[in-house]
């Protein structure tokens, strides 16, 4: 016969949010953003808008949904982010109605707690079915106004910025 005692043992804690998941808290809200980005190699930047809306889940995990325009279209984007105490790492996922590749994030905060660097793998820019690394920056300039960064690994071993957003919070 089972015990109150024995289903407490056996039921799994909830898993309380710590300082790192607390760092991404501060993305939730709604936002307005502007990007400046590269549509492919040797192509000229182009400006886009849109609106992005934040959500917390749990206290552990963030969503953030966009919609705006890419490359003179209508997109939509969604990305999730957590963090994985076991690993110390933050984790997530990037995807964008433009494109079929799921983009998973792996990444760390710096020791100012002000730049979270994620870092992925996809498609490459410079060729059909080559794949290559990236990372995304999110940076606090204030509790009101983020930026996204883009960098893609060249050839040379180099970060190249192809896109930054500026995200301002409604």
């Amino acid at each position: 016969m089972t015990t109150t005692t024995d289903l407490q043992q056996t039921e799994p804690a909830v898993e309380q949010p710590t300082k790192a998941h607390q760092w991404l808290q501060q993305l939730v809200g709604d936002w307005t953003y502007e990007v400046d980005g590269m549509a492919g190699p040797d192509q000229p930047m182009e400006t886009s808008t849109g609106t992005e809306s934040v959500k917390s889940v749990g206290g552990l995990w963030v969503v953030a949904e966009g919609q705006g325009e890419m490359c003179g279209s209508p997109a939509t984007t969604i990305m999730t982010l957590g963090y994985n105490p076991q690993t110390q790492r933050f984790v997530g996922t990037w995807m964008g109605s433009m494109m079929t590749h799921l983009w998973i994030y792996d990444g760390e905060l710096d020791a100012g707690e002000r730049m979270l660097t994620l870092h992925s793998e996809g498609p490459s820019m410079a060729g059909e079915g080559q794949m290559a690394q990236y990372k995304d920056v999110i940076e606090f300039k204030s509790p009101d106004h983020r930026v996204l960064t883009s960098f893609c690994l060249g050839d040379d071993g180099q970060w190249q910025q192809f896109m930054t957003a500026n995200y301002h919070r409604q």
